[in-house]
This record gives structure tokens, sequence and C-alpha cells, in this order.
């Protein structure tokens, strides 16, 4: 069972098209044709003689044969679609959200309504309605996903975005749209490239309900990450230096690898990208860069599109919303561990070597590997894809600020090959 996307206006319709449930359907009502025909052969060819005897009788009772085989095959095709249609809806998932319950959010059942295409059925792949895009596992979350569709239509959205990312991250994604007006947030202070890439941001050019700190120096002083540590300082932290100097042989510099793509290196995605100075660098290159983002314990998606980047607001065990091989980097660093779960891994290391082209570059950078069998699984990981080791880095690094201990860590470049 499949979808296929629309596009429409502005959003993107889904459709369901003819499943396994349809095609057995049809082959159980040919089979029922099927054998009324032979019910009927047989009682118009059996006991001729008799049939002589007391034609009027016998007629009557092979029609009555007749009739009972039909509606007993007709109350078992009526059940079959029933029980078909009820296993397709649990396989649709958000299917499954009973629009009947009390308290459920009435803007939330307009959006799940179906609509019938507007020119009928599609004659070619059996389309017939158009269903709403919306993530699978927001039916486990109906509760939640109702609170975040409460609201007044055409009215101010309420401020809950940290209920849309925790629906998010409970892969209720993507969301539903929604008919209210997000709030409105004052940015001063907005300078012009390339000044504002390193320009302080102001405090106030972004949103800090939901968050724990509600200044850039209390985030300043906290360790989000081991990717984020101070990295929202750009006057006075490391992210000065970063990507242009180099702490220990597991930092690559920027321009010896975009020295690797032979200047074929245009467009590149960074995921996980922290405050954004990653693309910052590379815009200073004339390489244009979309960041990964979630806003967890910082407003990294504000603070990044205030310096003058793009921020992707999207969580990594959702399909990235690129074409195949549009890419020339991909850059990835601790961020790509995906709850330690290698099956997760392979599904992402998947989905990044879909979106990079062919000879493009994946830069795998300060990747922490906890034990050796982590670096061992991850390395045979990456073996599969086949790429070129254009550079590759094993080490050792002390983390003062994290743990102060020193720690294993993988850095490689690779390019990626033609595969015919």
């Amino acid at each position: 069972m499949g979808s296929v996307s629309l596009k429409i206006g502005d959003g993107t319709a889904r459709f369901k098209r003819a499943t396994l449930c349809s095609s057995a359907i049809n082959i159980l009502m040919l089979f029922s044709v099927i054998t009324t025909n032979l019910f009927a052969l047989y009682a118009f060819n059996s006991s001729p003689n008799h049939r002589l005897h007391n034609p009027f009788h016998h007629r009557n009772k092979n029609i009555s044969l007749i009739s009972e085989q039909v509606s007993l095959i007709i109350k078992e095709i009526d059940s079959s679609q029933r029980k078909l249609a009820q296993m397709e809806k649990q396989l649709l998932g958000y299917d499954t959200l009973d629009l009947s319950r009390p308290n459920l959010a009435t803007e939330l059942k307009l959006f799940l309504q179906n609509h019938q295409l507007p020119l009928g059925k599609d004659s070619r792949t059996g389309i017939t309605e158009m269903v709403a895009s919306v993530g699978h596992s927001c039916e486990k979350s109906a509760d939640l996903l109702s609170q975040y569709m409460s609201y007044k239509v055409s009215g101010p959205c309420p401020d809950d975005w940290s209920l849309a990312q925790k629906l998010i991250l409970k892969g209720c994604e993507p969301l539903p749209r929604r008919r209210c007006f997000a709030k409105t947030v004052p940015k001063p202070g907005l300078t012009s490239l390339p000044v504002s890439l390193w320009k302080s941001v102001n405090d106030k050019a972004v949103t800090w309900s939901g968050l724990g700190c509600k200044n850039f120096n209390c985030l300043n002083s906290k360790i989000l990450s081991r990717d984020c540590v101070g990295c929202f300082d750009l006057v006075n932290g490391y992210e000065t230096q970063r990507y242009v100097k180099a702490r220990s042989k597991i930092e690559f510099l920027m321009d010896d690898v975009l020295a690797m793509g032979n200047g074929g290196i245009r467009i590149g995605f960074d995921i996980g990208g922290g405050s954004g100075t990653f693309a910052a660098r590379m815009a200073e290159r004339n390489v244009t860069v979309i960041t990964n983002t979630l806003n967890v314990d910082a407003p990294y998606s504000e603070f990044i599109a205030t310096r003058g980047l793009f921020p992707l607001f999207l969580s990594l065990d959702h399909r990235f919303p690129f074409y195949d091989n549009v890419f020339d980097l991909v850059h990835a660093t601790s961020g790509l561990d995906v709850g330690g779960k290698p099956e997760k891994l392979e599904f992402l290391m998947f989905d990044i070597d879909r979106v990079l082209r062919a000879g493009g570059l994946f830069w795998l950078d300060n990747f922490y590997c906890s034990d050796d069998e982590k670096k061992r699984a991850l390395t045979r990981l990456i073996e599969r894809f086949g790429y070129k080791k254009l550079k590759w880095v094993v080490g050792e690094k002390t983390d003062a600020a994290w743990s102060g201990k020193p720690e294993i860590y993988l850095s490689a470049v690779l390019q990626k090959p033609v595969r015919i």
C-alpha cells in the first residue's frame, strides 16, 4: 500500500491508491461468480429423468438452492469487505483516529476529513480521495494533537511551539496545518550579509517561552551538547575559530575539505548544525548550506535565521524533504547518533546517501565513539556504501567542558561513488 503526493496550491495532498485489500475483494467477487455458475450448471444438469417426472417441483427446488448459495456468498463478501476495510485503516494509522470522540478539536476533524478528487476517480491509479498530510504516529498522541489544534480560527495561535516539537519527537510529523496567525516577534538589530554572520544576536530577537534560559548569556554558561558548548557566543567564544583553526588532528579545516571537492561544492546540508557556524563559514566561501535544527533547550532555528542563514526545523526520523542526488556536500557531527540504535542509523545513512550526488562529499565531523565496538560498527556501516576515504582520522580528544577525560572521536571525509 502506498500513497501519491500531488502539489495543489500551496500544499501537498496524499492520495489513496488501489491496495492489496481491493485486489483481494475483486478476486473474492470473481470466485463468487464462478461458484454461482457451477451451482447453476449442476442444478440444471443433474437427474434429468427425475426432473421430467416432476419439473415444477425440481425447478423451484433448484432456484431455492441457488438463491441460498448466492445469499451466503453475498454475506461472506460483505463480511470480508468490512474486515479488509478495518485492516486498511489500521495500516494507515491516522485513519484510526476516531473523529466522533468527545473533546476532539473541531479544526482537527475538519483537517483530517478526506476529500473527493475534483475530477473524480483517476482511471490509471484508482485514486479517489485526497487524504490529509499528517504523521502516521499522530494517532498515538491524539489528545496532544487535539490540544495543538484547539485555537480560534483567524485569531492568534497559542504560544505552543514546545507542544509542536513534542509531537514531532513523538513521530507526529508532519503536523497538520493551522488557520491561525503565529506570534510575531520583532527582530531588532538585524544587519545584512556578511556582517550578520558574526554579529551578536539580540536577546529580544528570539522566543524564550518554554526554555529554561531567557538570554544568551545563560545559554553560553551551559553545556547543551558535545557540539554546542558556548556556541551562541559569536564574539569571544570558540565559534570564531571553528573550521579555520584546528585544536587537534580530529578537527579538519574547511578550506582543506573544500579543496577535496575540486571546486564542485556549491550547496550543502548540515545535520545537527548547532548555532549555524558551519553554514556561516560556508557562506563566506559562497557555498549555500541548509542547517537541520530542532529547538532542544535553545532557540537554534531563530538564532540561525537571524544570522542570515537557512534553518530547517526537522527531526532526524523524518525523510529529508529533498530530491535525490542534489547536494554537493553533507556535513554531520555527533548529532548523527540517533539513540545508539544501529537500525535507525542505517535508515539515516541511506537517506544521506540518497540526497548526496555522485562525487559529492560526506563530512563526518568529530563523531563521538563511546567505545571501540561502536567505532567498528560505524566503520562497517560506512564501508557498505563503498565511499572513497579521502581522509579518515580516529583519535582521542579531551573536552574539558564536557567530561574532562580522553574520549574516542572519528572524523572522515568520504566521496560518494558513481553507481550503475
